[in-house]
């Protein structure tokens, strides 16, 4: 019987390791962490990590299991990026099986083979000849025959319907063994000679320090935060780095926030560049997902394009790595292994020795703060490229103003003005759906979901009213469900309202909604993007989905029909996330030769924040900001963590946490830890959701190291704990949401 151990990680919430038993066939010599390795786990089977090698087990022998399989001859992962999933598995307090599983492509956690694609090529086989007796009366066979003779080299058999030939009659070529298949990798393309497919921009003085600097850079990690108004060429500056970078023969990672900017960015790149481009995100199949993995791995993708995913994309020749719009909260996963991209891109940065460089109109505070205190290098791009104009801010007072859908009469006004003068105008309403709520005018019901603390969107193109947080649906009701009644009125704006409302007042104009519902399909971004590109007089109407880096040369309003909702919120990020999206809204306008203007409605119009906003900008925003967290102890001066718990029943979370609580009391007193502050428990601002009522606990901390001294230790109690089996808890440093 074999005596190696294998310790594996497995894909699970647990937050340990599994021994098994090496088969006699399975070398030790062999075997390298990061391998996987195929185990039996209860009644199934699953696929293993290789974390180390053992020869001893805390395990009694005849428990031990034996390992079924070993899946790779070396790890799928290169060490860098083994080393960077232990660290962040350390970092997030999560299960290292899980974290690892996070970071592998979908195909390869099934057990797929860690190779490039194979595929089967079709070929005429030797001696073979069209008057062939046998296939004199079989004119299919015949043709599917003299087509392949065409291709020497074989015809692909994925590209068999292209060319119209019949599998059946290839099946039966290759029974006669007139026609071969042949089972071949995946030639990678070559890397091109001349990378440039188009002339660079010529870069303005700020551009061209930007560059310098981060060029001057390049031989070791350093971090650069550039801090770029909207529409001063920040992506020139990052193509032009890049370019770089495959000049000196390596690799660039660039994160981007949403989905719906990969198709553009993919375009830019491919428009600039002679390089293979690898593309990752979630809309992308596993199968092209793993080729693209490969690829960035084995050096034969020359720039990766991805989500916050992509972050786990191994590189051959790291050269580079390129975070945009940095400051999005979409970079910071919210469920399983709650990672931030941005905050992880740094680490892996340091890891590989290579510069990372963040972009963003409107920084995080915690980059600025991190350039202020010089762990950054601060780029400033003040100017608009091209010599285009910054957009000029109207604050529209809205109060005791009749409100048609949402829409003031000076803002109808202007935008009939923009449009009559042939430019394009931005309707901003982050609110999808035709109305928020629907209200019964006799009694005053209204529907709420019956799952969630929350009431459900009137949707009137399907006649539903839909729960945004859950999902729950239903059909509109003809009559009060209380009172019978049919007097049922949608209450409040939503981008469906706005943009019906938009069609009647304009009729000569055609409206676009860009919300999550009108891009569902497959495509419909691009076409409704094409549409826009063509710069025709329209309306978009959209959600925050128009905010992000999307370049609109012909339009030049701006209108953002409520301003408020971030002026009243419990979480004390809500006023950063308004004025990031208000000023990155805001950035649409005015890109090319005409100036913008951007038109607020507010029934605050005098309220400081939106004052400081529009009249100094948001770097004046930010500093004050800056100087109310230090004040208050908020991050980036405190660090948090957030003990989430939800149950079926009302009270089950907030008994798991008091419990918590108490252990977490003990232990700052056992280990005596100091500048920690436990906060609640207290109700989850959305108490009830998707039928489980939810409760927290905050951990404040003056410095990062005490509080995850504490949270290993706490972790091994809460885990044991019996009440926290009746609840579903979770785990969240450095949250970004606190709801």
């Amino acid at each position: 019987m074999s005596d190696v151990i294998l310790r594996l990680a497995l894909p699970s919430p647990l937050r340990r390791l599994f021994d098994y038993r090496a088969p006699a066939n399975m070398a030790r010599q062999a075997l390298t962490p990061g391998m996987r390795i195929r185990v039996p786990f209860g009644r199934r089977e699953m696929i293993g990590i290789l974390i180390e090698i053992a020869d001893k087990s805390e395990v009694p022998a005849d428990k031990l299991k034996p390992a079924i399989a070993l899946l790779d001859p070396v790890s799928p992962l290169p060490p860098a990026l083994f080393k960077l999933c232990l660290w962040t598995a350390q970092y997030y307090q999560h299960s290292l099986g899980d974290t690892l599983s996070w970071a592998l492509p979908v195909l390869l956690r099934q057990g797929e083979p860690a190779e490039a694609r194979q595929e089967r090529f079709w070929q005429v086989a030797p001696g073979a000849r069209l008057d062939d007796p046998r296939i004199a009366r079989a004119p299919r066979q015949r043709e599917a025959l003299a087509t392949l003779a065409q291709h020497p080299h074989g015809v692909a058999h994925t590209l068999l319907g292209k060319l119209m030939l019949s599998k059946d009659s290839l099946d039966l070529l290759l029974a006669k063994e007139l026609v071969q298949v042949e089972v071949r990798r995946h030639l990678p393309l070559a890397r091109h000679e001349h990378w440039l497919a188009q002339p660079e921009l010529p870069l303005n003085d700020e551009q061209r320090a930007a560059f310098n600097a981060v060029r001057s850079g390049f031989d070791s990690f350093h971090a650069f935060l550039l801090a770029g108004v909207t529409g001063s060429g920040k992506t020139e500056v990052y193509l032009q780095l890049i370019r770089e970078t495959l000049e000196a023969g390596k690799q660039a990672l660039i994160l981007i926030p949403e989905i719906n900017l990969g198709p553009q960015t993919l375009a830019r790149f491919e428009q600039r560049f002679n390089a293979r481009i690898a593309l990752l995100h979630s809309a992308v199949n596993d199968r092209e997902r793993l080729d693209a993995w490969l690829a960035a791995r084995d050096g034969e993708a020359d720039i990766i394009i991805g989500t916050r995913s992509a972050l786990f994309t191994p590189m051959k020749h790291p050269g580079l790595i390129i975070i945009d719009e940095e400051h999005d909260g979409s970079y910071k996963q919210q469920e399983g292994l709650r990672y931030h991209a941005r905050d992880l891109a740094l680490v892996r940065a340091r890891q590989e020795n290579i510069p990372i460089l963040l972009g963003s109109a409107t920084p995080s505070l915690e980059s600025l703060h991190n350039a202020h205190s010089g762990r950054y290098g601060l780029l400033r791009l003040n100017q608009r490229a091209g010599g285009a104009q910054q957009p000029r801010f109207l604050r529209l007072d809205v109060k005791s103003r009749p409100l048609d859908s949402g829409i003031s009469g000076p803002m109808q006004q202007a935008i009939g003005q923009t449009l009559a003068a042939g430019q394009q105008v931005l309707v901003f309403l982050n609110r999808r759906g035709f109305a928020p709520t629907l209200l019964c005018h006799d009694c005053g019901w209204m529907s709420e979901c019956p799952r969630c603390d929350a009431r459900m969107t009137v949707h009137q193109r399907s006649n539903e009213l839909r729960c945004h947080h859950c999902g729950y649906d239903e059909r509109v009701p003809r009559q009060c469900p209380q009172c019978n009644k049919v007097d049922l009125r949608p209450v409040g704006a939503g981008t469906e309202r706005a943009e019906e409302r938009l069609n009647t007042l304009f009729p000569d104009f055609p409206v676009l909604r860009v919300d999550r519902d009108s891009t569902s399909r497959k495509d419909a971004m691009n076409q409704l993007f094409n549409t826009i590109q063509r710069g025709q007089p329209c309306i978009l109407v959209g959600t925050q989905m128009l905010a992000k880096g999307h370049h609109f040369p012909r339009v030049t309003l701006v209108a953002i029909l409520d301003a408020d909702g971030g002026l009243f919120s419990g979480d004390f990020r809500a006023s950063e996330r308004m004025a990031q999206l208000i000023v990155q809204v805001a950035g649409r306008a005015g890109r090319a030769e005409e100036p913008g203007k951007v038109i607020i409605q507010t029934h605050l119009a005098d309220h400081p924040l939106l004052v400081q906003l529009t009249e100094q900008g948001y770097f004046a925003f930010a500093e004050q900001a800056l100087s109310e967290r230090r004040a208050a102890g908020l991050p980036p001066f405190a660090h948090l963590a957030l003990l989430r718990a939800e149950a079926h029943k009302p009270g089950q979370a907030e008994s798991f946490l008091d419990e918590a609580c108490s252990a977490a009391e003990q232990l700052l007193a056992e280990h005596n830890l100091h500048g920690i502050e436990l906060l609640g428990p207290v109700p989850a601002p959305m108490e009830r959701r998707a039928g489980r009522f939810r409760a927290q606990l905050l951990l404040q901390a003056n410095a990062r190291a005490p509080l995850h001294r504490l949270i290993s230790a706490w972790l091994l109690l809460l885990e044991n704990m019996p009440s926290g089996r009746q609840v579903r808890w979770s785990l969240d440093v450095d949250p970004v949401d606190l709801y």
